[in-house]
This record gives C-alpha cells, structure tokens and sequence, in this order.
C-alpha cells in the first residue's frame, strides 16, 4: 500500500536530484527500497511520471523570460541567478534547441524497447553511477587544465556546433542512472562553454526533453491513475515543484563554487550506498 507520507519524501527527493548531475534514477531506486518497496508497484511508477512533470513546470518558471524570448514572444529575457540581459550580438535561438535535443529524442525512439527492457535494473545504475562520476571528473580536469579553449561565457554565445556536440553526448544519458544533467554540462565544458553557459544551457534543453520523454511515459501509464489517489500524487507534485524550483535557483546562485568533482564524490558515495542497501544482501 502506498501512504502519502511516502509521496512526500519521493517529491523531496525527485525535486532535489532531476536537475544536478547525481542521477536522479539512482536516488529513486535506493528510496524505494529503503521505502519497504522491493518492486515499485505500477501505481508508483505512474506516481514518479507526474513529480518528474512537476519538476519540469518548475524549472520553466525559472526560465519564463528566456523561454518567451527562444520562441519570440518577447525581445528581452532574464533568468533568476542569470547573467542574461545584456543584450549580446548573438542570442539563443529555437534551432539552437532543436539541434541539442534531436540526438537524444531520436535514438531513444529507436532504442525505446530495449531500454524499457533494462529499466532501471540496479547493476546498469550502479555501473552509471561510477562511469559518469568518472566522466564529469575527467571533464573538469580537461576544463581546468586550459586546453579547452573557453568561446561561450553565456548561454546566447553558443553555436550550432556546440549544441550539436552537447547534443550527442546527451545520448549517455539514455544509460539508467548516468543523469542528463551531468552529460550536458560536462559535454558544454568541454567544448569550450563556461560553466555557467554550460549548466544553463543544460537545464534549458531539459524542458523539451523531459517533457517529451513525460508525455510518452504518461500515456503508458494513464491506466494506473484513479481518484483515490489524488492526495498521494498531489502531495508528492506539489512538494517536487517547490524542491526543484528550490534547487535551480540556489544551484545557480553556488554555481562557481560547486564544481562538478564534487558531484563525481558524492556519485562514488552513492554508489557505495547503493551497493550496500539495493544489492549487497
């Protein structure tokens, strides 16, 4: 039986993880178990389908104004905890967007069946947990080194072949428990991005994304859904927006002093966790 209490706490932590580079799956699954949940019920997956969409509405209302802007409802934009209104030559364009998340889109369409196979399997997420630690590291000893060229210190300075890059390796994320948050901006920094262009351009492209990949899920799994179960969903949706919305804003206010080194540590602590409580018994 699911309580509402555990809605709560799943929204916490759903809220506190989509977004940062520390896989959200991951956490997700570790809950669960520690939750009493062996299996998670379909009524839970359903459950984790409309928090992930709380999640998403949250970081739009962060980026209101630029969205406006990408699709030129407005000429002006500003973001909370942004630099963005200072009206630079070159400015983000929708096709910008659509470059970065067709990679993604397109060869998880191909690959759906397999990987609604594997799932969120513990070992592949286990495994993840460790490779894409190693990855961000890997990419902030690059960045820091100076080899890479820095060409983009905000996000309108991208170009089409920075975003076709991020683009591509976004495709890691198609991995159970990789996190596409990680992907991006560590695929951003190596290609020259700044790390504040390179993790907001990465929380901007998580919009379309998400909400494609939330919309298929919520049609799989819209039998699940019945009346009594409003209060367990509604709790958990609405704690999932605030945390989410919480978690952007204060992440861009630290942005300069949270490097990702530090999310690849607490991605290796994760995985120990992991190993101790999903898998060790």
């Amino acid at each position: 039986m699911l309580h509402w209490f555990d809605s709560i706490i799943l929204g916490i932590v759903e809220g506190l993880t989509e977004f940062l580079p520390v896989s959200s799956s991951g956490h997700m699954i570790l809950t669960n178990k520690l939750l009493g949940y062996e299996e998670a019920p379909e009524k839970l997956k359903s459950f984790e389908v409309v928090i992930q969409f709380a999640a998403i509405l949250a970081i739009a209302l962060v980026y209101r104004s630029k969205i406006a802007q990408v699709l030129r409802f407005r000429r002006t934009e500003s973001v909370r905890g942004l630099d963005i209104g200072a009206f630079p030559k070159r400015r983000l364009q929708l096709t910008h967007v659509l470059i970065a998340i067709a990679p993604a889109l397109g060869m998880a369409y191909v690959l759906r069946h397999p990987i609604k196979e594997l799932g969120f399997s513990p070992y592949p997420v286990l495994l993840s947990l460790i490779v894409g630690g190693i990855y961000m590291w890997v990419a902030e000893v690059l960045y820091d080194s100076g080899k890479i060229k820095r060409t983009a210190e905000k996000m309108d300075e991208i170009t089409y072949r920075q975003a076709l890059v991020i683009g591509l390796l976004q495709m890691l994320s198609l991995w159970p428990g990789f996190s596409r948050s990680g992907a991006t901006i560590a695929a951003g920094m190596l290609t020259g991005l700044s790390y504040r262009a390179a993790a907001d351009f990465s929380f901007f492209i998580a919009i379309p994304i998400m909400t494609v990949a939330t919309g298929y899920e919520l049609l799989e799994n819209i039998g699940s859904f019945q009346a009594e179960d409003f209060r367990f969903f509604a709790s958990g949706f609405v704690v999932s927006f605030i945390v989410a919305w919480a978690v952007v804003v204060g992440f861009l206010k630290v942005l300069q002093k949270v490097k990702l080194k530090h999310f690849a540590w607490y991605r290796f602590a994760l995985a120990a966790l992991f190993w101790f409580f999903v898998m060790n018994e």
